[in-house]
């Protein structure tokens, strides 16, 4: 049951050919859209490394000084801790600069129809 192989298939062809050619407004957006990720992305992996120095240094500190970490947080409980701080990290500065880069976009593009 379902659909037929061949409407599916015409189907989805039509779907994502529905502007056959884009206009130059299009092409714009999808760079922008693409720049303001790839800066996202940059930011992200920059926090990410950041935290996971900072979160890295104290917690294999305290497994070798303080006797509770020592006895019940072994490889895998420092581990978690370190990457759940460095991906938090990431996401967060990733859709901060992301929206950042929105807004800024929007400002712009209201400014220049004004």
């Amino acid at each position: 049951m379902g659909i037929p192989s061949e409407i599916r298939d015409v189907w989805i062809q039509r779907k994502t050919n529905s502007f056959p050619i884009p206009s130059p407004a299009e092409d714009e957006k999808k760079l922008r859209a693409q720049q303001f990720s790839q800066e996202g992305i940059r930011a992200g992996v920059k926090a990410a490394a950041v935290a996971a120095v900072v979160s890295a240094v104290p917690t294999l500190i305290a497994v070798r000084k303080i006797p509770w970490a020592k006895a019940n947080l072994n490889h895998t409980a420092q581990a978690l801790i370190i990457s759940g701080a460095s991906i938090a990290a990431y996401f967060i500065t990733v859709d901060r600069t992301v929206l950042e880069s929105a807004r800024r976009n929007s400002r712009a593009q209201l400014d220049k129809n004004a």
